[in-house]
């Protein structure tokens, strides 16, 4: 059975960082697709960024290139988010999915609908 469970979010400031972090477990091979989503109230989710487990490709939202970074720590089968220069706009729920089948590139991985796996969400909430 497959498990996501995130940790690291919380409350800061205008321009502080932040690092999320998705345990993963239960997927049968170490090819997924990776991503962080997240959504503010009566919008739809938005993909942040995307990595394919064991390989270098990564997609990141226009939104968040240069601030946020995702990095996986296959040894501790942890998925990262480290988010810098954050902004009022970064507040919301971030979501860590993943599923085994998509191909882990950009046409593919804003399609929330398509991850089968999905963590309970983190709060993050920025300040000014």
């Amino acid at each position: 059975q497959v498990r996501l469970v995130e940790s690291g979010g919380g409350a800061v400031q205008v321009g502080a960082s932040l690092r999320l972090a998705c345990q993963v477990s239960g997927y049968p091979y170490s090819s997924v697709c990776m991503a962080w989503f997240r959504q503010v109230p009566g919008k739809e989710r938005e993909a942040v960024a995307a990595a394919w487990l064991g390989r270098s490709t990564t997609y990141y939202a226009d939104s968040v290139k240069g601030r946020f970074s995702i990095s996986q720590d296959n040894a501790k089968s942890t998925l990262y988010l480290q988010m810098s220069d954050l902004k009022p706009e970064d507040t919301a729920i971030y979501y860590c999915a993943g599923d085994p089948i998509i191909p882990c590139y950009s046409d593919y991985v804003t399609r929330s609908a398509d991850f089968s796996d999905w963590g309970q969400g983190a709060q993050v909430t920025v300040s000014s």
